[in-house]
């Protein structure tokens, strides 16, 4: 049974108002008669108007940014119906919340850390608009670019490599992660740790799973935002981040930071908002962990010949990103097999005489911009599967690598 809906509700009686007007404005005219008076149909109108609006202002203040939408019955996940609750149509943010607790107490969370962790839960109604929307304007990564990877980043880039020199190389020695990397991702998160976000993690999670399109995958990453607090690691007030639930200065999702997040500096705790040596630790250790080679770079752009076969890159949009690795290994050849296709380096010259593997990537089409793509590129891409977010990455630390930071 759909649950009441007062905007509906409310267009009707505007509706029916309208139409009961015009009806007797036109027997008005038929009959030439004296009609009789419609202000109590009016007035009777009005006042439901009135009841209607108060029902939905009273709607509006449940939460701190608009209302609750009506929840949708999800379906239960294949891959983990014991993560995935049925969403009753009539079910309230707060009884959903009240549910989650249950769960988690079955799931092995003190009482005490869930009391702690939920005191102040809210629903976001502004993480529920930005998940559902797309974006309006179309991007090239001719476009995308020069807004990405702009002049002051750069110079922000580079002189924040010279700040921290010292601490990014121990730390790219011991990860085998060269450390310009580590300080483009960190530029393009975060803005080099100013942009992290304002959102409270355990609503924003929380809200997302009751909202119920993904509930599984963001009741995943509430169970590990829970783990994370258990461990000490951060306090509920301090453990902030965007409103899709990424945190720190790199913007781990709570699985993320369970997975890769490090201890750099020996303190016991693992703090991604504040304290350098642990974000940049954790930045390394995600990239050694998903295979980042320190002999490689990421790519590099090039040129292709006249009537070039385009069946031989990895498909624009591959659907996921085990369709897009699979499409890898089909299409992953050695340079020298490209260089005899005809491919050049972007001024024209012959690509590197070096035994590496590499695959043909492109970000828009064959007449954009196209990559040959290391296995470092296939690293990033699980970073972030988007090819722009992985060219605006790579293109940021070959300007701190060029030219040397004095």
């Amino acid at each position: 049974m759909n649950q009441f809906n007062p905007f509906s509700l409310k267009t009707f009686f505007i509706n029916r108002l309208s139409q009961g007007l015009l009806t007797q404005r036109k027997k008005q005219k038929q009959t030439q008669t004296k009609n009789k008076p419609v202000t109590v149909n009016i007035i009777a109108a009005v006042s439901i108007l009135f009841l209607t609006s108060n029902f939905v202002s009273a709607a509006e203040a449940q939460t701190e940014s608009g209302p609750v939408p009506t929840p949708v019955k999800t379906a239960q996940s294949k891959a983990g119906s014991e993560n995935s609750t049925l969403i009753d149509s009539k079910i309230s943010f707060a009884e959903y919340i009240e549910n989650i607790k249950k769960e988690a107490l079955k799931k092995g969370y003190s009482q005490s850390l869930l009391d702690s962790s939920f005191a102040q839960v809210k629903f976001y109604q502004r993480a529920v608009k930005a998940d559902r929307s797309q974006p309006e304007k179309v991007e090239t990564l001719d476009t995308y670019l020069p807004k990405r990877v702009t002049e002051w980043k750069i110079k922000r880039a580079r002189k924040m490599f010279k700040k921290h020199r010292e601490l990014l190389i121990d730390i790219g020695e011991k990860y085998s992660v060269q450390p310009r990397f580590i300080v483009a991702l960190w530029g393009l998160e975060t803005n080099f740790g100013r942009i992290m976000g304002n959102y409270n993690i355990i609503s924003a999670l929380s809200t997302l799973a009751y909202e119920g399109r993904r509930e599984v995958f963001f009741k995943k990453q509430l169970w590990a935002a829970l783990t994370i607090l258990d461990q000490g690691h951060v306090t509920i007030d301090n453990m902030k981040g965007s409103w899709a639930g990424a945190m720190g200065q790199n913007q781990f999702m709570p699985i993320s930071f369970t997975s890769y997040a490090v201890d750099g500096d020996g303190d016991g705790k693992i703090d991604i908002w504040n304290n350098q040596a642990d974000v940049f630790s954790s930045m390394a250790n995600y990239l050694k962990k998903e295979g980042w080679n320190d002999e490689l770079t990421w790519g590099r752009q090039v040129k292709l010949p006249k009537d070039f076969d385009t069946s031989l890159a990895i498909p624009k949009n591959t659907g996921s990103r085990k369709n897009w690795l699979k499409a890898w290994r089909k299409t992953e050849k050695p340079l020298a097999q490209w260089q005899a296709l005809g491919i050049r380096r972007s001024d024209g010259t012959n690509l590197p005489r070096v035994d590496i593997k590499a695959a043909l990537v492109f970000p828009d089409d064959a007449n954009g911009r196209v990559y040959l793509a290391y296995n470092n590129y296939k690293t990033l891409m699980h970073w972030n599967l988007s090819y722009y977010f992985v060219s605006s990455v790579g293109l940021l630390s070959d300007r701190i690598k060029f030219p040397p930071v004095q």
